[in-house]
């Protein structure tokens, strides 16, 4: 697992290098999902994306991140990813954040200095609990920063499918 960090990381940072390869501003229309693989949901670049129904129901993988980002992430970066005073808004800094980028953030970690201040954003590549839900968290962030998703608990869900119970399976070691 940790090589694949390793080459994730080092992918998102010579996707950085590339003259003009600044990632453009997510949006709603960027977002939108155009396939779907046993649940999960693919924007038309093939990155994970979310799926509302039309009476709120939201994929599973959807209401897995929001489970996930609560129960690892929104201490530093605040419910809902509103931020805080010592972690940005995950809610806004996503619309300018792509999945390479985020998977090599939230994998390796990063050291800024805002404000003549340190701040750390530590890895979580060894922590399985993060790890192995990263799309799901990228997906519930991705709705929250382009404005489809409010903030709170998704009030309805659809069933977990079967290819999330075996990566998680698989991912978890059990």
């Amino acid at each position: 697992m940790a090589f694949r960090i390793s080459v994730l990381a080092l992918g998102a940072v010579f996707h950085l290098l590339i003259p003009g390869n600044t990632p453009a501003a997510d949006d709603i229309e960027k977002a939108a999902a155009v396939k779907e693989e046993d649940g999960k949901h693919l924007d038309a670049e093939g990155n994970p994306t979310f799926k509302f129904e039309n009476d709120g129901t939201v994929d599973w993988y959807t209401f897995s991140g929001y489970r996930r980002y609560h129960s690892d992430c929104h201490v530093c970066h605040g419910p809902d990813g509103v931020g805080s005073s010592y972690a940005p808004a995950l809610a806004t800094t996503m619309k300018n954040l792509d999945y390479p980028n985020f998977l090599a953030i939230v994998a390796e970690g990063r050291k800024s200095v805002v404000g003549g201040k340190e701040v750390v954003m530590p890895g979580f590549g060894n922590n399985k609990n993060v790890y192995c839900y990263l799309d799901d968290i990228y997906v519930y962030l991705r709705a929250r920063a382009v404005g489809a998703a409010p903030r709170g608990r998704p009030p309805k869900k659809a069933d977990k499918p079967e290819g999330a119970k075996a990566y998680e399976a698989s991912c978890m070691g059990g």
